[in-house]
């Protein structure tokens, strides 16, 4: 590629040597923070420079600069961690965070506010701890995520494996993230070279999930490349490959837009990693690199159609794909409350709201990972089961997080449990407006909505919010989407699917957050008297017509600006 047409990034990423500089030397400066080009390449590391955005025009006043401090996301495939790691995680949380965590849509874990000078301490404890934040972020295969359920059916199919080994292959091979944060540690048994990447590594970040036939609680067609085993009795047979998707744009670029995944093809089990691999492959040698904006892998598919990008992945590979093979979901929840594994021990889904892990809830989950000793799974819809649990203890668990004041399925209302938020202000760069700190209220409101019009007890809308329009909490494919659109504002979106197969439509644009429920009320007196037996609210928005529901009430929506 000429390099006229090279994004700035792709230079910075050529100077680095394979992402080390100018990372090593303003390590330790003696500043509080990095330049832009180390800025880049630190997310390679999974680690994001923010500032408190709250205290930036206060510390201008005094002629101070930002409040630098960072976010680091520990790359855990599939979610899933020993009690061991959980725990270390944990008391990292006091020793160099802001004591708390975040389990992110991606089922990894985040920290904020640490200093530049707990950077390194924090991954070395990590690296102790058989956990890495290597690629968690940046131009690369980020953290590949898995349906976290440990029912039978899915360890028969080997998902969690599946997904760890696949990471493992698509980790970067620098010696970097070792010499940097570790002293050199395991690097000598690491390459120098990229031979996947290469020295300017993917055009932008690149995500892959695995679900499970009919079980769609990972958003599988958001996803750059989405994987859903074949089974016929208790054999797996392969492997259902789309590719895609992704959700990420930008208001001031109207060419930009969400887009689900496609069916590619099926593969055979021993299949399956070559040809993701050449898929992977096809994006860095083909995707765009001239504007970040058109870089990721949906507009390749778009540019060159299904069949093109097909065949390329065929001469990769070097054979032909088969046709994929149809899908069918029955449902997109999390997998929250008790349920029997299938080899005598129970599983425990807790609500997290918004994934934030802090106060008399995290104590809650230390004791219990300390008592029981239970695997701990991070699911993509921010919330957290407890694997291998003895039925005896059943009552002993629920009575830890009863004495912790924290809320059980069950008792939390369904709306509540339904909806996510992405962090956004103070602290992310990118964000335009509230979204994390508002939720709660917001989703209680909509809630008190559905309780006053008899709708409580569901089906009831999955509500997702973001405070920009990159889309991080999978906003576009929720029933209802609110994105963040300038301070304080949203547009809405309207009918998605609840089994995230559908992305949603514009409704409504620039609307105040104090505003949001009622103008929702509308919508959903007219749900409860049109709905067809079991319809989704996503559902009969399709079924009826965004554009049409607008029209319908646009005399009313008048009025609010009146």
């Amino acid at each position: 590629m000429a390099e006229a047409k090279l994004s700035k990034v792709e230079y910075v990423k050529i100077a680095s040597n394979r992402l080390r500089g100018p990372v090593d030397a303003e390590l330790h400066d003696g500043s509080d923070h990095f330049s832009e080009e180390g800025y880049q390449i630190l997310k390679f590391h999974g680690i994001y420079q923010q500032d408190d955005r709250d205290v930036r025009k206060a510390r201008k006043a005094q002629g101070l600069g930002p409040d630098y401090s960072f976010m680091i996301r520990v790359a855990i495939p599939g979610g899933v961690l020993t009690p061991e790691q959980y725990l270390a995680l944990d008391r990292l949380a006091d020793e160099l965070g802001n004591a708390t965590l975040r389990i992110t849509t991606r089922q990894a874990i985040q920290y904020h506010g640490v200093r530049k000078g707990g950077l390194k301490p924090l991954i070395r404890v990590l690296n102790q701890n058989l956990l890495t934040t290597l690629s968690a972020c940046g131009d690369v295969v980020r953290n590949i995520v898995a349906c976290p359920a440990p029912l039978a059916d899915r360890q028969r199919a080997g998902l969690y494996r599946y997904a760890k080994e696949l990471s493992d292959r698509l980790k970067p091979k620098t010696r970097a993230y070792y010499e940097i944060w570790l002293d050199g540690e395991k690097a000598a048994s690491l390459e120098e070279n990229e031979p996947l990447y290469g020295e300017t590594y993917l055009p932008r970040k690149f995500k892959i999930g695995f679900a499970f036939p009919g079980d769609n609680c990972v958003d599988v067609y958001t996803q750059d490349v989405g994987i859903v085993p074949v089974v016929e009795g208790e054999r797996l047979e392969g492997f259902t490959l789309l590719v895609g998707g992704g959700l990420g744009q930008s208001h001031g670029a109207k060419d930009t837009h969400p887009a689900l995944a496609k069916p590619l093809a099926t593969v055979r089990p021993e299949q399956l990693f070559e040809v993701v691999e050449a898929i992977v492959k096809v994006q860095r040698d083909h995707g765009r690199r001239d504007d970040r904006k058109y870089s990721r892998m949906k507009y390749l598919v778009e540019a060159w159609g299904l069949e093109r990008f097909k065949a390329e992945v065929e001469r990769y590979v070097g054979y032909a794909l088969s046709e994929a093979r149809p899908l069918a979901w029955l449902s997109g929840d999390d997998h929250l409350g008790w349920h029997p594994q299938g080899d005598g021990k129970l599983f425990f889904g807790l609500f997290v709201e918004n994934g934030r892990v802090k106060e008399n809830l995290r104590a809650a989950i230390r004791e219990v990972v300390q008592r029981f000793s239970p695997e701990v799974r991070l699911t993509a819809q921010q919330n957290i089961l407890f694997v291998g649990l003895d039925p005896a203890d059943q009552t002993a668990v629920e009575a830890v997080f009863r004495d912790h004041g924290v809320a059980l399925p069950g008792s939390i209302p369904l709306a509540v449990q339904n909806a996510m938020a992405c962090p956004a202000l103070p602290t992310c760069g990118l964000a335009i407006t509230e979204s994390e700190r508002v939720m709660p209220q917001v989703i209680r409101e909509i809630n008190g909505l559905l309780e006053r019009l008899g709708l409580k007890d569901g089906p009831v809308p999955h509500v997702r919010m973001t405070g920009c329009p990159n889309g991080c909490a999978r906003p576009y494919s929720a029933e209802v989407g609110l994105v963040g659109r300038s301070l304080n504002s949203y547009t809405v979106y309207l009918g998605g699917s609840h089994l995230g197969t559908r992305l949603g439509q514009v409704y409504l644009d620039n609307v105040r957050r104090e505003e949001i429920a009622r103008r929702l009320e509308p919508l959903l007196e007219a749900y409860k008297l049109e709905r067809q037996e079991g319809e989704a609210f996503g559902d009969y928005c399709h079924r009826v017509g965004v554009q049409t529901l607008w029209e319908r009430f646009s005399e009313r929506e008048a009025s609010y600006h009146g």
